[in-house]
This record gives structure tokens, sequence and C-alpha cells, in this order.
């Protein structure tokens, strides 16, 4: 039997547009396309594009798209370089929702420091990728929470993934420190174990884990410990239909999240249907700067689900631009309602 629900409006406060820099992979058109029909009525832009979101510019040009309702956020460091900190005085102004270099880890600590004191001045979150050359999640998430002891600036962990991770947040957040996380789709319903053939489509950063750090994330999540984002992650085919070890890093999730963290959370552990909306749209808010809100998110519209309609996944039929996805034809009972 189906039944349909209605909430304030889905955020994912983590996708890819590579516009500039590679539209053919997904341009904010076709980006906003598929936000449309994953069912989110607001996106927070990454600034790893080329040139990197690094200016006033940049994000002004992101603000003017509308429906769903862009929130970018812009660089820690100019150009993504790690070694100087941008202008976050002015990108906060701008409008920026927080300050990432994204999948790129900002492991210089001194460096991290300054933007965290500066940005902690202006009520702002920084957020970094919990994945760092050479060294484990773990210890990535261990020196950034160590800057934030320091500092007391707001930080958020992007896309965790495994058990050691979620346990580190967890007893940041006991200690009182102003931490959050985030757990994408793919971590939530897949494991190493899943991965398929060459296996290109299974490739992301973090790359999928245990199930045992699958079974802590999801934990994380049912606690509120945790919300989602999806890290939608388009490529060009070629960079994904090749073995694993060649493929680019990043799945697509716009359109298959609803359904998907819907079958994790909901069907497989239980969760209220309330509760997987909260990590949709209520808990996803609070990184995101008073600077970028300027209607304080009372324009954006609701997000509608049914449930009980079984459909699979068809990556021919996307709105965006990119195929790379390992879930077609799997179906799913959850979908959004509407473009």
């Amino acid at each position: 039997m189906k039944k349909e629900y209605a909430f304030p409006g889905f955020v994912d406060v983590h996708v890819h547009f590579r516009d500039p820099g590679v539209p053919e992979a997904e341009d904010t058109a076709s980006g906003l396309a598929a936000a449309r029909r994953g069912g989110f009525a607001a996106v927070v832009t990454m600034p790893n594009t080329e040139p990197a979101g690094d200016s006033v510019e940049w994000i002004r040009a992101q603000l003017a798209f509308d429906r769903p309702r862009i929130f970018p956020s812009a660089c820690i460091t100019k150009g993504r370089l790690g070694r100087e900190v941008a202008d976050l005085e002015s990108l906060a102004a701008a409008g920026a929702a927080f300050f990432t270099d994204d999948g790129t880890y900002v492991s210089d600590a001194a460096v991290l420091e300054e933007a965290m004191r500066r940005a902690s001045d202006l009520n702002m979150c920084v957020c970094q990728h919990a994945l760092a050359p050479g060294i484990c999640e773990a210890e990535a998430i261990r020196r950034d929470l160590s800057v934030c002891r320091e500092t007391g600036c707001r930080l958020h962990i992007q896309h965790i993934s495994t058990a050691a991770g979620v346990e580190l947040v967890r007893a940041a957040r006991r200690e009182g420190l102003p931490v959050t996380a985030e757990a994408t789709p793919h971590h939530l319903l897949l494991t190493k174990d899943d991965i398929r053939g060459d296996g290109g489509n299974y490739k992301m950063a973090p790359p999928l884990a245990t199930a045992e750090d699958r079974a802590e994330v999801r934990r994380g999540v049912k606690d509120g410990l945790l919300f989602f984002a999806t890290d939608h992650a388009p490529h060009p085919a070629a960079r994904k239909n090749c073995p694993y070890e060649l493929a680019a890093n990043g799945i697509v999730g716009l359109e298959t999240a609803i359904p998907v963290t819907y079958r994790a959370m909901v069907e497989e552990e239980g969760m209220s249907i309330e509760d997987w909306a909260r990590a949709w749209y209520e808990l996803p808010r609070d990184i995101i700067s008073v600077h970028a809100l300027p209607d304080r998110f009372d324009a954006l519209p609701e997000t509608r689900v049914v449930v009980g309609e079984t459909r699979a996944v068809d990556v021919n039929a996307f709105a965006g631009r990119s195929r790379n996805c390992p879930y077609h034809g799997m179906e799913f009972d959850c979908w959004p309602k509407g473009d």
C-alpha cells in the first residue's frame, strides 16, 4: 500500500557540479535537474571546480541559481593548495555556506588553525574531508579535532566511513566540542564485499569499508550523531568504465539518495521515517552559515516522498549528465514525488 509523506525541503550539503571545469560530466543546470528529480530543495556545492571556488565572483555566480537553491561553499585555502588561507571574510560576506577544500585535506596544522580561528570569528563552519594522503581516517579526524579544541571553531567531518571515525566524533561530542559529521548513502548501503566486476562504479573516496564499519556508521545516523549527504560526484564514462585502480573516485547520488537511505536506515535499521527525514532537512542546515541564508530557508518547497512504490534504478533515465552509479537495476520502495 502506497503512503505519501510531506517534509520540509530536503538539503544535500555535499554535491559536486563540474562547472566550471568538466561541464560534460555535470554542468550547473544538469546538476540542479538531478537534484529536483531526486527530491532536493537545496544543495551545497563544493568548490573543487576549475578554477577553484575561492573568489567572491564564484560565490555570486552560484547564488544566481534558485531551483533548487544553491548554497555555495568556499575554499579554506587559496586555490585549494593548502598553503595560504583564502579571504574568508569576503567569502562569508558574499554568502558562502561554509569553508572547505573538500577532497584536498588541509594537512598543514598551522594553516588550518589560522583558518579555523578566522572562521570562528565569523561564526562559520570549517569542513574537512576525512581522508588524507598517507594517513587513515581516524588519524585525520583526530588531528582536526585537536585544532577544533584549540580554536573553538565549528568543525564538520565530511562523509565519514569507519567505526573508528564515528567513535572519535562521538567522544568529541561527549566532550562538548562543536563537531558534526555526515554519512553518504553509498557508505550506508554498501561494503567492500559488494564490489563487482572491474568495479569502477564502486570506487569512491573514502573507499567502501567493512560490514562492521557500516554498522557503526548506521548507528551514528540512527543516534542523530551523523546526518546524510550524497557526495554527488559525476564523471565522464571513460573515467569510470575501467578497472577499479584506474577509475576516478566518486559516484552520482542525487537521484538515488532518498530510496537508498530509506532502505538502509528505515527498512533495514528500523529508524523512524520522521528521524530519517530530519537527517535530510533539519540537521544539515545547522552547518550552513547565516550569511548564506537571506530568507532562512523560508521559501524552500516541501519534499514529498511515496513509500510502497517499487521501482528499479535506471541510470539511462537520469536527469544528470553522468551515469557512474552502482545501483543500476536495483529495486527500492521509497521515491520522491514530482520532478
